[in-house]
């Protein structure tokens, strides 16, 4: 008997010894299995690329490389009701198993053999998610058994909530639809962690049978299905029995939205600029590109079939693109709207006339209400005339500048010269394109060079700026704004003036009065209309013709483009329009017969011409104090601040002294006093009885 004993124990160890040596060897088995044929979780997903706003608000989506929109999401941007209803609908024990749930499983075979049909399936969410990392078509017993290995794969590689995440990301909802962050703003065009009870219903149905449940395709399926998940719900304790019949009471979608697609040229250029980045940010406002490019379009339907429209808005302050509209539809062939118009070199027209008399008035030339003539002219060969055709004769300098009138803008340029003007324009890192090898000449102010819609919102946008050094745009996405350094495009008081006389252009016939300020142009042969208006921080620029340089007969800056400029601004900015700076020291309005009398009347002779005849010794030129020079201001007895003496040499009597653009003193002698207006840095100026200017910055202290 103990023989008999001895032997069975040997037996049983030895098959103990087996068995342990087999269980080590099908650990070992399985372990390298797991690790040889791991589950596809590091194979790069194919997401859709995102641009978004300044405040992360969705402005363009793009499909991915297989047409579908599927967005990455996270557990944060979903509603947790949402997370808990999914779990209660797909998978209760979702927290306790490890990838397998044979206890629904077994449930489920039971209610097939009982009632001949599948009541529920036994796939876990862990399960389903191996399924749409690898797609198979058959519905195998093999096929879920792979599904149940991956599974258990899935749950050793990954947490519970990133489990979720990742079926919440490719779950199919109907169409070309993938994802809970797509599929919520498809179907109801609001953001996941926004949904009401009926509409996360909805999605938790939808998967399961994504084409047969497609609300848009077959509503009563929807609902049925959305109907049974909310029953489930309600058995699961999750919602009360009068919210289950409220919202069984009400209908799903029976449409899609369309996926934000708005700034098309601009998210373009984010996406090519970084293909690998899921998303890129941009300093568009949503609100203003979607109105503006709802406008553009109208716009452009009303002008004509082939007639583009294109449109900035910009913030003057930080250098922001607020908008972008680069054409009235990108999907235009008749309209060639791929090609963005906001980049094109094209003739400004007459918009560039501001400048000019903004560096006359800096200059000391001409103040507001300075008579210049506007009379036909010949300026060495070259004899401008009026968008009319007639002259008006003697005008103020704003009146030239609001009737936008040429013969004054040209007699200003030469006085300025045109090599002064591009070079100061130059200072916003702005670039006039002329002609090849030709140099800047008179025809600039009237549109003889080229320039981009960009680039001359960006002039414009130095007229609000308050900064001391030119603002330079960014483009919403390749380029950041800032400033340029150096100093401003125009001294302050100058910059003032010119938004004094824009302010008092008249809106065009039809629009709505507003407190902007705006100039308009048209270029040679009815090419281009623009118009360029701007409140005390926005600057707006519009941009009306045909992309292929063709002619439109009849469009003008001030009956084309100023219309839309108007309606851009009531409907974007009607209720948030900026107040204008107040005036800046030494910035006055003054009546022509204040004026010093130097100042009254424009002398409209050529410069050359002007001084030809002045010798050596009349020649103007400071010889106190320096430029550069530090003075101290002294006090009087009374505690009032004591007068400087300036003296200069030369020149023709009277003598007009300036600080900065205010005019002080107007007398015969070469010896003037200058009380300054306060401490800092002064530009000085003096101009004699033709026209002799010459200028010294000083810093008093």
């Amino acid at each position: 008997m103990s023989r008999l004993n001895g032997r069975v124990f040997r037996l049983a160890c030895s098959c103990v010894a087996s068995a342990g040596a087999l269980a080590i060897l099908l650990s070992v088995s399985l372990w390298w299995l797991d690790q040889a044929y791991p589950p596809p979780l590091d194979q790069p997903d194919d997401y859709s690329i995102e641009v978004i706003d300044r405040d992360d608000a969705s402005v363009h989506i793009f499909t991915n490389s297989a047409g579908r929109w599927r967005l990455p999401v996270k557990l944060d941007d979903v509603d947790p009701d949402m997370i808990k209803m999914l779990i209660a609908y797909e998978d209760k024990r979702f927290y306790n198993h490890k990838g397998v749930d044979l206890l629904a499983m077994a449930r489920a075979a039971w209610q097939l053999l009982t009632d001949g049909r599948i009541v529920s399936g036994g796939s876990t969410i862990t399960m389903q998610l191996s399924r749409l990392l690898e797609p198979r078509r058959e519905r195998t017993i093999g096929a879920k058994l792979r599904q149940m290995a991956r599974a258990l794969q899935i749950e050793r590689r990954l947490t519970k909530n990133e489990i979720l995440e990742r079926y919440l990301t490719l779950a199919p909802y109907g169409g070309n639809i993938e994802g809970i962050r797509a599929a919520s703003l498809s179907w109801f065009a609001k953001e996941p962690r926004k949904l009401m009870l009926r509409e996360a219903a909805l999605l938790v149905a939808l998967p399961q049978s994504p084409e047969r449940r497609r609300p848009d395709r077959f509503k009563d399926e929807a609902k049925q299905a959305r109907d049974r998940v909310l029953a489930r719900l309600f058995d699961a304790g999750l919602i009360p029995l009068s919210e289950r019949a409220r919202v069984a009471d009400l209908a799903s979608p029976t449409a899609r939205h369309p996926m934000p697609i708005l700034a098309r040229h601009l998210a373009r250029k984010a996406r090519d600029k970084d293909p690998l980045a899921l998303v890129h940010k941009t300093t568009l406002d949503r609100n203003y590109q979607q109105r503006l490019e709802r406008l553009a379009e109208n716009a452009a339907k009303r002008i004509g079939s082939r007639v583009s429209v294109a449109i900035i808005l910009a913030d003057g302050w930080t250098g922001d693109i607020l908008a972008s509209v680069g054409s009235a539809g990108i999907d235009d062939r008749q309209r060639q709207g791929w090609v963005d118009m906001t980049e094109a070199l094209r003739s400004p027209g007459s918009t560039l006339k501001p400048f000019v008399y903004g560096l006359a008035i800096e200059d000391g030339l001409v103040l507001p209400e300075t008579t210049i003539s506007d009379r036909p002219t010949n300026f060495g060969g070259y004899r401008p005339t009026n968008f009319d055709t007639t002259f008006q004769g003697d005008v103020s300098v704003r009146s030239a500048l609001q009737m936008s009138l040429n013969i004054p803008a040209v007699e200003l340029l030469e006085a300025v010269s045109p090599a002064r003007l591009v070079g100061r324009l130059k200072r916003t890192q702005v670039e006039l394109r002329t002609p090849v090898g030709d140099n800047p000449g008179l025809s600039l102010v009237l549109g003889g060079a080229s320039i981009s819609l960009t680039d001359l919102v960006q002039l414009y946008a130095n007229l609000v700026s308050p900064g001391l050094h030119p603002v330079v745009l960014g483009d919403g996405v390749l380029r950041l704004s800032g400033s340029s350094g150096g100093p401003r495009l125009l001294s302050k008081v100058a910059t003032w003036h010119v938004i004094d006389m824009l302010k008092g252009v008249r809106e065009p016939v039809g629009s709505k009065p507003l407190n902007i300020a705006y100039k308009t142009g048209t270029s040679y042969g009815y090419r281009d209309a623009w118009s360029v208006g701007f409140d005390g921080r926005h600057i707006l620029g519009v941009w009306v013709g045909r992309a292929d340089n063709g002619s439109v007969p009849g469009i003008t800056g001030i009956k084309t483009a100023a219309p839309i400029l108007f309606d851009a601004f009531d409907d974007s900015l009607g209720a948030e329009l900026v107040p204008f700076p107040i005036a800046p020291a030494g910035a006055v309005r003054q009546e022509r017969d204040d004026l010093p009398k130097a100042l009254q009347n424009f002398n409209n002779l050529p410069i050359r011409e002007r001084f030809a005849n002045i010798s050596i010794r009349d020649r103007l030129q400071f010889t106190f104090p320096m430029n550069g020079s530090e003075l101290e201001l002294g006090k009087g007895l009374d505690g009032a601040a004591l007068p400087i003496i300036v003296k200069f040499d030369g020149g023709v009597p009277p003598f007009k002294l300036i600080e900065n653009q205010n005019p002080i003193e107007a007398k015969r002698r070469r010896q003037l006093l200058w009380t300054p207006s306060g401490k800092g840095f002064f530009k000085l100026s003096v101009v004699d009885a033709v026209g002799q200017l010459k200028s010294v910055n000083v810093r008093v202290y």
